[in-house]
């Protein structure tokens, strides 16, 4: 009797060829264009997906697709589908209420003039927390940036490069995150339980990063011309609701749901905005902020499934693990792909959609802890993420304030020294041998 069966297929290259074309799209628009966002992340999928039922074989064209359809509904990609859904709705209403603004008001508000670097660092971190998006908070806050560089002097990429840097805080940390879903969701582990995990690994970072602001607006000589005045306190409610009930360990569903209810109510009883326009803002935060994500997922469920059923998953994790004989080269490993697949797509939830499976498997292969691989996996992807000239996030930045991608990068003090403290922690992680 053979071995390999529907659950467990014999290993093969060739079931790898979708990813190949994925990639390769990639490629050939960077050569072309000299930038990978003119190759929208849904057609590649919808490309990729199309070549795994075509090269699929063995079994008819409606159970190519059948099979497909299996992948692309399973319980893990439905439930983050609803959390997409719930998380869109949210900040769509938040913003809309007007919370971003009154957030960053606040923090702006509430600390001395003579530590406005470290105000915006804070502000972009605790936002992009709330939020649970890095380019939502660059929209939000760089123009306040550019504000501030125009009343002070100060260098205006060393903000930009402040604001973009604090945003991918709340991207790594937050429960609403694409980003925590995914890598959560992959890993088969809780938010809270990650978020511990994660905080461990990223707060010492930002702590030095905030003291390095603090120390360099104590040595810099400037004085704000304008005032912030009128802090909307009541608008910030949501956001710390959505942060404390997630901490406290609340399901993600109903923290969402709670949030989307709260915003609401607020934003009616201050006039921020009708019912009509509550519901228009539910649509656009899910549709425009959400849409392609779901597409995405749903097309990237089912191409792993066919990739899975033909041995494809089974023969990149025989050759990913062969020469790793170590919990702490199976960690670089997962790693490396992680930052690698990021490079490519330029898009760390599409990075952690295609590796998550695999760190799962390989984590699964070593005994690693799965609360570990999901917020290393989500670290090393902000990292890397955030660091890229054509990344949305810096190309949103460049486009909001009159600087370059590159201007910005020698700024971006977080991401660079989150990246070195994730290589710290493998190397110097106590090791453990694998079993076998």
């Amino acid at each position: 009797m053979s071995y390999y069966n529907d659950t467990n297929p014999r290993p093969s290259g060739k079931a790898l060829l979708p990813l190949g074309v994925f990639f390769l799209l990639y490629i050939i628009t960077f050569v072309f264009t000299r930038d990978l966002s003119d190759m929208p992340v849904s057609v590649a999928f919808l490309t990729a997906s199309a070549t795994a039922i075509v090269l699929s074989k063995g079994r008819s064209i409606m159970q190519r697709i059948d099979l497909f359809c299996r992948g692309s509904a399973n319980s893990m990609i439905t439930l983050m589908v609803v959390i997409f859904i719930l998380s869109g709705a949210f900040s769509g209403t938040a913003r809309a209420m007007g919370a971003v603004d009154a957030t960053a008001n606040m923090i702006l508000y509430l600390l001395p003039e003579n530590i406005i670097m470290a105000s915006i660092f804070l502000a972009a971190c605790f936002i992009s927390l709330s939020m649970g998006t890095s380019c939502g908070t660059i929209a939000a806050l760089t123009p306040i940036a550019v504000g501030i560089s125009t009343q002070t002097g100060l260098s205006l990429p060393m903000l930009v490069g402040i604001v973009a840097g604090g945003s991918m805080f709340g991207d790594n940390l937050s429960f609403i995150s694409d980003t925590t879903i995914v890598a959560t969701r992959t890993q088969q582990v809780e938010m809270k339980d990650k978020f511990r995990a994660n905080f461990r690994l990223v707060m010492p970072v930002a702590i030095l990063v905030l003291i390095i602001y603090v120390i360099l607006g104590f040595m810099d000589s400037y004085q704000m011309t304008t005032e912030t005045n009128n802090i909307e306190w009541l608008k910030v409610t949501p956001y710390l609701v959505v942060l404390i009930t997630a901490l406290c360990g609340v399901n993600v569903i109903t923290v969402l749901s709670a949030g989307i209810i709260l915003s609401g109510i607020i934003g009616l009883i201050t006039g921020g905005f009708s019912i009509w326009d509550w519901c228009s803002a539910i649509s656009n935060g899910i549709v425009v902020d959400m849409g392609e994500l779901i597409i995405v997922s749903l097309m990237a469920g089912g191409m792993f499934e066919i990739i899975r059923f033909n041995g494809g998953i089974s023969w990149l994790i025989l050759n990913l693990t062969k020469n790793i004989h170590s919990s702490k080269q199976a960690e670089s490993a997962i790693a490396g792909l992680v930052a690698f697949t990021d490079l490519c797509t330029a898009n760390n939830t599409i990075a952690l959609i295609i590796t998550g499976p695999l760190a799962k498997q390989i984590g699964d292969k070593f005994s690693l802890n799965p609360k570990r691989i999901a917020s290393l996996i989500d670290t090393a992807s902000c990292s890397i993420q955030s660091i890229l000239p054509y990344g949305a996030q810096l190309l949103i930045a460049a486009g909001l304030a009159p600087v370059s991608p590159v201007e910005v990068i020698p700024y971006l003090y977080y991401p660079f020294l989150l990246g070195i403290t994730v290589i710290i922690s493998i190397l110097f992680r106590k090791q453990t041998k694998h079993a076998t």
